[in-house]
């Protein structure tokens, strides 16, 4: 196996040399064996307080511009729902429908589709094939711009489907209005997650960070200008949400097109359009890991909805869920540095570094979400008043704080492991893990303990829980036990065969056309 794959490097790298003239640039292909052993012999030296410093660094280029743009993109999500839950208990339960589960149904899609890219970009980067990054955006905005398009049915025709889903008619109807408003959202998604991704994998995170910033504060003045100085209800909040997602879109574009990104963009290429087929295979194995994490508690608020008195029910539980999203943005955040920090090492040929990546990066995360977790036992039931002034749904509210605070808990280990996974390639096996615990053991569960013993919502909570738990044991299990070494090796394999099967299209092409030329 070993001398397989140096003869096909050493071919690979002879190919590379007779394109480019002996070989000026770097093929990832053929890491440099003997500089990175000086480099890690050199870590050996360091103490084991220096080595957590510096890992940190490089945690936190990329872990807190992550976490604060989480921050800020949900943070116009929560704005709105704050505006529109001032316009009434039925605009808010509609907002809370969509929000929850026909917008996290698709940011599932989209950003688990998306997640691909730090698979192809972080490994790709950390080997120093930087002109690939370039290619895969572009055909991720192929694949993804595909994929909202499918989706879209489901924004048009949102009253009806929630009408057969046995929604309240009401409900529905105010629904049907705010997911019209969602449609440009949607597509926003397409440019704001792939371009995150790419930018991320070279810790060039100032911009998206700024942009954030900017997105925020716009929205929230925005939405209290139409809202509140001019009485323009529901559109107003919404009109305000459009203009505020795509403006990220169009700052990171400007920022790739107009050389923010050299060594990685080098203009549009028909060679997008080529070797779909393998993206669209990661895209999908990373779209269901993720679908069915974000999912899962959409499937909370739909069994919620046939509760009785299922506006309080739904108005609650999506404060509950919002609250926990807040929180959730730092687990994404610590989530997208995993998968960078991991994906760069193994990409980079250090399976010492890659380990030592996922203990700091656990470590930090269950260390916040420690402390999150105390603070929001202390605080129970307080924060529900930002979002709503209908006392039964603040009661509710702080009747079901404590399922909040160990939710947070959990969330402060399972999502980073997800993200090691996807800096490893491993996206198809988590999603096996998510399938096994989330809809056969959780929801199940859940099903059984809100409605067989009649524990209504915190019921289905607790059952939910403890599919979670289940899972973060499993991925913890998984990966303590894996080779990675091993992962290095798979790693290696994966770049150079698609960067060869590119260079030798790329040769077929040129050789072709010199044939035909008269």
């Amino acid at each position: 196996m070993e001398s397989s794959n140096e003869e096909r490097d050493q071919l690979t790298k002879k190919l590379l040399e007779e394109e480019h003239g002996g070989g000026d640039q770097a093929p990832l292909l053929e890491p440099k064996e003997v500089h990175r052993d000086e480099e890690e012999e050199e870590e050996e030296k360091l103490s084991l307080g220096r080595k957590i410093l510096e890992e940190n660094k490089k945690l936190w280029i990329v872990a807190g511009p992550s976490i604060f743009t989480r921050f800020s993109t949900f943070g116009v999500t929560v704005i709105s729902q704050a505006f529109i839950g001032h316009l009434g208990s039925t605009e808010l339960a509609a907002y809370a429908l969509v929000s929850t589960v026909l917008m996290r149904f698709a940011n599932g899609i989209l950003l688990g589709m998306a997640s691909a890219l730090e698979t192809l970009c972080g490994q790709s980067y950390g080997a120093k094939q930087y002109h690939m990054l370039g290619i895969y955006l572009q055909r991720s905005w192929i694949i993804l711009t595909i994929t909202a398009i499918c989706i879209l049915p489901i924004y048009i025709f949102t009253t009806p489907l929630l009408r057969l889903l046995g929604q309240d008619e009401e409900i529905a109807k105010m629904a049907g209005v705010i997911s019209v408003w969602f449609i440009p959202v949607l597509f926003s998604y397409v440019y704001t997650f792939t371009l995150q991704m790419y930018l991320q994998a070279q810790s060039r995170n100032l911009i998206i960070t700024y942009l954030a910033m900017l997105n925020l504060g716009s929205h929230l003045f925005l939405s209290w200008l139409l809202t509140i100085k001019f009485k323009l209800g529901v559109a107003g909040v919404m009109g305000s949400m459009v203009v505020a997602m795509w403006i990220p879109v169009f700052g990171q574009l400007l920022f790739v097109f107009c050389g923010g990104c050299p060594e990685t963009w080098t203009g549009f290429s028909w060679r997008a359009f080529t070797d779909l087929t393998a993206i669209v295979k990661l895209s999908i194995s990373s779209g269901v890991m993720l679908c069915l994490e974000l999912w899962y508690n959409t499937i909370l608020v739909l069994l919620t909805g046939y509760m009785k008195n299922a506006e309080v029910a739904i108005d609650a539980l999506s404060i509950c869920l919002n609250i926990n999203g807040w929180e959730m943005m730092i687990s994404i955040g610590f989530l997208a540095a995993a998968g960078v920090r991991v994906a760069n090492e193994l990409g980079a040929g250090s399976a010492r570094r890659a380990k030592f990546a996922i203990k700091n990066v656990v470590l930090n995360s269950s260390t916040i979400g420690s402390i999150l977790f105390v603070a929001f036992l202390l605080f129970r039931g307080k924060l529900a008043y930002i979002f709503t002034e209908d006392m039964n749904v603040a009661k509710a509210v702080a009747h079901l704080s404590p399922l909040l605070a160990f939710s947070i808990l959990l969330n402060s280990v399972q999502p980073v492991l997800s993200g090691v996974a996807v800096g490893a390639g491993w996206q198809s096996v988590v999603a096996y893990v998510n399938i096994a615990c989330y809809y056969l053991v959780g929801i199940p569960l859940g099903a059984l303990l809100g409605y067989g013993f009649k524990f209504h919502v915190e019921g289905i909570w607790v059952g939910m829980l403890l599919g979670t738990f289940v899972q973060t044991i499993v991925l913890v299990v998984l990966t303590m036990r894996t080779d990675w070494n091993k992962q290095v090796t798979i790693a290696k394999d994966r770049i150079n065969k698609w960067y060869f099967e590119q260079e030798r299209r790329l040769n077929g092409s040129s050789n072709g056309s010199s044939d035909n030329t008269p």
